[in-house]
């Protein structure tokens, strides 16, 4: 049975304030409904991974970074290594992000190369993959996907684990979310190109990210291939992302 996985990814959002009181909420929340067999991750700035890790302490929550560098440590001035967020408790790292490919030029050669930092280190790298409108609509979606996803080829250790995030670049932040059946069909065509890349395709979780709020995560969650979220604006919020949890809990 593959994992079932909620993620938050505040982005470049937060302060130290903002962090005590959404552990102290969040904890309340997971304490009056359990999670039931999702696991819930939450990916702060890099500043405050310490900070929430002691006011999460107790709560069945994992702690995520946003990004590793490609480099291990060495004369890299500015860099956070897969390494060291291992050594900070942080066990998944968001890798690939449209964000990253888009603002900061983060080529498939590069997020290659911090997939290989972070099964190194031993984290679970979370690859994202997403198609832009216009590659959309050119009837493109699939062969981008399976592109991006294509960086994994010969790349993942025995054993190791990863996640796949499917995050529609039109989607994100925009308001836009895929349909359900939108969202499980490119599920299920990843899955299957997970397979043909000789990876264990049916233990791997797929997730779908891409303005995923309280009142539509349910319907998303409806598709077979899709696994759980990863949640942008919304986990900001944690009765949002309280009751985006109770839905994936809750589905048969």
């Amino acid at each position: 049975m593959r994992a079932r996985i909620v993620a938050g990814n505040w982005k470049s959002n937060g302060r130290q304030a903002f962090v005590e009181a959404y552990a102290t909420d969040l904890k309340a929340a997971l304490a009056q409904k359990p999670a039931g067999g999702v696991t819930v991750m939450v990916a702060p700035p890099d500043v405050y991974l310490s900070a929430l890790k002691a006011a999460l302490e107790g709560a069945p929550v994992e702690l995520g970074a946003q990004n590793c560098s490609a480099t291990a440590e060495g004369a890299y001035t500015g860099e956070v290594t897969a390494g060291m967020l291992a050594d900070q408790g942080v066990r998944y790292v968001i890798i690939g992000h449209s964000e990253r490919r888009s603002y900061y030029g983060e080529t498939d050669e590069v997020v290659r190369a911090k997939l290989a930092q972070a099964f190194a280190a031993g984290c679970v790298p979370v690859l994202c993959v997403g198609e832009t409108l216009e590659e959309r609509e050119a009837g493109q979606a699939e062969a981008v996907c399976k592109r991006q996803l294509s960086v994994l080829e010969g790349l993942v250790p025995e054993g190791a684990e990863v996640v796949i995030a499917y995050e529609p670049v039109w989607a994100i932040g925009t308001g836009k979310t895929a349909t359900s059946e939108q969202a499980q069909a490119m599920h299920a065509q990843l899955r299957a190109a997970l397979g043909s890349l000789g990876l264990p395709a049916d233990r791997i979780p797929i997730l779908y990210g891409g303005s995923v709020k309280a009142d539509n995560a349910a319907s998303l969650f409806a598709g077979e291939d899709v696994d759980g979220a990863l949640v942008g604006g919304a986990s900001l919020e944690v009765e949002s992302f309280a009751c985006i949890i109770a839905a994936l809990s809750e589905r048969t």
